[in-house]
């Protein structure tokens, strides 16, 4: 009897291995779609093709990168939230698509919709002018946009570093006369005349701060970045310590082996020559948080999150 139980056993194991999709064929079977919901050309968009470029050497099936700019990256984010979750679409998502944008509720989706791989990128985001400006800091901006007009510029009006800025700006004195949202607050929003302040990256707007086209006001940063270390963090200046980050999401119920098998090839790609150089041009911080640290983190930052629900409003 204990024989025909040992072999019962060993046959429904075998069967659940034969059944299982992993089994019958590794992963990817297909090609593998990573969705950066912004134009190409920021740290997200960057690191994101590095990482596909990894998946497709180490897996030997093609994993590319689409942009899918809109909304504030609503409409990127929108198309992996209905994608299967067999791991062949994979977002690549800032933090306030998972905390502000659902507390606000202005997304068709929930804190469920989306499982995360992990995080992998510290934005360095900062608030930046003109190189020739009339101010050099944020308290000189305060009292010049008193009797002024200041223009800005953003990623949209349920974007975190929107809403920080919004804060900072009451705390601080700041009177913005306007503002608009762009899909990418890069050099030529200032050139333009678009916008006389904007939230952005480093990476954004790399060749105008080189040129001295572009100087940074503060950084939306844990610290001060490599690129500008004399100017102080949005926390030093206005107590406002939440940062942008950005990782790599897939809907809810996508196996765990597929998860784990994004992540090492993530980290793998992570830890290249090429993605030190980039940090090192650009302030960006790179690392890697897994799964569970990063469902921490977000849970964490929802909470603080709550404070900043009325700036979204405005």
């Amino acid at each position: 009897m204990k024989k025909v139980t040992k072999l019962l056993t060993s046959g429904l194991l075998l069967g659940a291995t034969l059944l299982s999709p992993l089994a019958m064929a590794e992963y990817p079977q297909r090609p593998v779609k990573f969705i950066v919901p912004w134009p190409p050309g920021d740290l997200e968009d960057v690191l994101t093709r590095i990482i596909a470029e990894e998946m497709t050497k180490e897996t030997g099936k093609p994993a590319t990168v689409v942009n899918k700019p809109g909304g504030s990256a609503v409409v990127g984010a929108t198309e992996v939230s209905i994608a299967k979750p067999d791991g062949l679409t994979i977002g690549s998502f800032v933090n306030d698509l998972l905390t502000i944008k659902i507390l606000s509720k202005s997304v068709p989706w929930d804190a469920d919709t989306f499982e995360p791989v992990g995080i992998f990128l510290d934005y360095p985001f900062v608030l930046a002018t003109k190189g020739d400006a009339p101010y050099d800091n944020m308290a000189e901006l305060a009292t010049y946009s008193q009797s002024n007009n200041v223009s800005l510029g953003h990623f949209g009006y349920q974007a975190g570093p929107t809403a920080m800025t919004f804060q900072a700006a009451e705390r601080l004195g700041i009177n913005f006369s306007s503002n608009a949202p762009f899909d990418a607050t890069d050099c030529s929003v200032l050139a333009n005349g678009d916008a006389d302040v904007i939230n952005t990256t480093t990476q954004l707007i790399l060749s105008c701060l080189k040129s001295g086209d572009a100087k940074i006001l503060t950084s939306f940063t844990s610290s001060r970045i490599s690129l500008a270390p004399e100017v102080p963090t949005l926390d030093e200046i206005a107590g406002i310590p939440l940062t942008s980050w950005n990782g790599l999401f897939v809907p809810k119920g996508t196996p765990e082996e597929i998860k784990q098998r994004i992540a090492s090839i993530a980290k793998a790609a992570l830890q290249s020559q090429r993605v030190k150089d980039i940090a090192q041009e650009t302030g960006a911080v790179v690392y890697w948080i897994g799964a569970e640290d990063a469902k921490k983190r977000i849970e964490e930052e929802t909470f603080l999150s709550h404070q900043l629900l009325k700036y979204l409003q405005q």
